[in-house]
């Protein structure tokens, strides 16, 4: 049974290193037509004609190595560059971004490397069916000209085709289980290699992601703190002096009339007790006491046992999760919930919390209307801020007329 799944395992890899093969393959071939037009469009450069279509030659060698990119699974798509006002602009401004240098030494050897790979991949890969065809049909072929398939055999009848063919199948089967993905392998070194950006580039992309995540951190930060103070001043600060006032009321009337001060510190025990259930409020918003009482996810089932929505949860393994990520994946939750209830007009909504490696991953979906966008009022930019400022990634997928599926993924020690 172990020897069955592993044939079956190489067999599918084989065939997903085919496929990869046939598209190099399609890539090479159209590279083999841009390559040189890009270079006749570089001389017409000097005549003020290449002004024009170079720009939109080197887009659309662009996309085919953003194609690349995406398939090879390791790097984003590289950002467009802006178009200016004039061609000259225009031209400069594709010039000097940085992807394209990499782009276009990645063309010429795709153009041929990756050809040559890719249909070579490709062709080993239906190889043996081709060899069973040949095999099985040698009697479609004139009599007076034999077929010839191994080391020049002439098959004159089933046996002679038989005794040719199965050692040739066999081998077209073992080049066909080992030979694509090795060059499938070869290929995607090589586009890797070619495409990657630098070292320098790599740094600089991480310190403009953290520039923008720890901005973002910093401004809901100070969207806390604000939140934080405007509760303080408008409830339980008003608590507060109410309370004292009554305190005071009640010990200037005690040498007066002993009897009214019983209701006076009534009210003000009442009083007490609503700024503490306040003052409870805002600490409960800071860290909520139910994470650290039942973990990451009995906080969220809890949530769901109090959302105004029927929602189901699912909930794997979690291991040990740091605080602050505990705290963005709880609010980005409930957040979501408050949305699905508030916006959406959902009927249902399920919420899937599970741990790869060092990944907390949170996927919360509902059937409703759709649309979500942040900067409309649905707590998505806050949600984001949270996010990006533990290094996790916000996805929201929001068609119009839904579903919704908002993904949170964070890292944490694993």
């Amino acid at each position: 049974m172990k020897d069955l799944l592993k044939a079956r395992e190489r067999a599918s890899r084989s065939a997903r290193a085919a496929g990869y093969c046939a598209g190099v393959a399609v890539r090479g071939l159209a590279l083999v037509v841009l390559v040189p037009v890009l270079v006749y469009s570089a001389l017409l450069c000097l005549v003020g004609v290449g002004l024009l279509v170079l720009p939109l030659e080197l887009r659309l060698l662009r996309r085919l190595a953003d194609g690349e990119r995406e398939r090879l699974g390791r790097w984003a798509a590289a950002p467009a560059a802006p178009a200016g006002p004039h061609a000259r602009r225009r031209l400069r401004a594709v010039l000097s971004d940085p992807a394209t240098g990499r782009d276009l030494r990645w063309a010429p050897c795709m153009a041929v490397a990756g050809t040559l790979l890719g249909l070579i991949g490709a062709v080993l890969f239906v190889f043996p069916a081709v060899v069973l065809v040949l095999v099985c049909l040698w009697w479609l072929f004139p009599a007076d000209e034999p077929v010839k398939v191994m080391m020049n055999v002439p098959i004159d009848g089933w046996g002679s085709a038989v005794c040719a063919g199965v050692p040739q199948f066999l081998l077209s089967v073992l080049l066909a289980l080992f030979g694509p993905p090795l060059l499938a392998g070869s290929a995607a070194a090589a586009s890797r290699r070619l495409l990657a950006p630098s070292a320098a580039a790599v740094l600089a992309a991480r310190v403009a992601t953290l520039d923008r995540t720890r901005t973002g951190a910093i401004h809901a930060h100070g969207d806390e703190l604000r939140r934080i103070e405007r509760d303080l001043h408008d409830g339980t600060q008003a608590r507060l002096v109410s309370l004292a006032m009554q305190l005071g009321l009640a010990e200037r009337t005690l040498a007066a009339d002993p009897a009214a001060v019983g209701p006076l510190l009534t009210r003000a025990r009442e009083g007490a007790e609503e700024a503490m259930a306040e003052l409870r409020d805002v600490l409960r918003s800071v860290y909520p006491p139910v994470l650290a009482d039942r973990g990451l996810a009995g906080a969220v089932s809890a949530v769901l046992a109090r959302c105004p929505v029927p929602a189901t949860g699912r909930f794997g393994e979690l291991g040990d999760v740091p605080a602050q990520v505990e705290v963005a994946v709880y609010f980005a939750v409930t957040e979501a919930l408050t949305n699905a209830a508030k916006h959406a007009d959902a009927g249902s909504v399920r919420v899937t919390l599970t741990r790869a490696g060092g990944m907390v991953r949170a996927e919360i979906g509902d059937d409703g209307r759709g649309g979500a966008a942040e900067g409309r009022g649905t707590g998505l930019l806050g949600i984001r801020r949270r996010v990006e400022a533990v290094d996790g990634v916000l996805r929201v997928q929001s068609p119009p007329g839904g579903p919704t599926v908002i993904t949170v993924e964070c890292p944490c020690a694993s």
